[in-house]
């Protein structure tokens, strides 16, 4: 006989009526896994003296990310981040270098399902298009000054892969001045 372990009202797991918390079965917590695989990037443009990034407003949550989107058959990382920052900023974009990736675990279906991502990130300079054709998505496509930018982003992971992108971008930058 399975026991189930559920929680009480005051969040402490119950008893299972013989004098012991019940236990779950392996069957009843195993969660399925798979893996995913995103790309995108950190779009920036000089302003004078100052750095620029684009962030996207998520339409579900309201908080701001870098954009990125899911990898589609038969395409390469590179074209899918390509792909999907223009489609979530309306910026036609070309890469210039890579930042790093993202890995992190989320789960879906009401916890049922463990999913494994990672996500590659390049840092991008914009080629044309324009801000106000961003999809459907996301609520706004903005650009913000890199140094205020971290505090809008909703994820840690994701202001680590900012302050990447600003060492990259000051690298080049002193490069250039040679």
């Amino acid at each position: 006989m399975t026991a189930t372990l559920t929680n009480d009202a005051s969040g402490q797991p119950e008893e299972d009526g013989q004098g012991g918390q019940a236990a779950m079965s392996a069957e009843e917590t195993r969660l399925s896994e798979r893996s995913a695989v995103s790309c995108g990037g950190v779009v920036y443009r000089l302003a004078g003296e100052t750095v620029e990034v684009v962030l996207v407003q998520l339409r579900r949550r309201g908080g701001w990310a870098l954009p990125k989107g899911t990898v589609e058959a038969g395409e390469t990382l590179e074209q899918t981040a390509l792909r999907e920052v223009q489609e979530e900023t309306g910026l036609e974009v070309a890469i210039v270098d890579s930042v790093g990736e993202d890995h992190y675990t989320f789960t879906v279906g009401g916890g049922q399902s463990r999913v494994d991502k990672i996500v590659h990130h390049y840092l991008l300079e914009p080629r044309g298009g324009d801000l106000s054709l961003h999809d459907d998505e996301h609520d706004a496509a903005q650009w913000f000054d890199i140094n205020q930018a971290p505090r809008h982003l909703t994820h840690d992971s994701q202001r680590m892969i900012l302050e990447r992108a600003s060492q990259l971008i000051t690298e080049r930058a002193n490069r250039a001045a040679l």
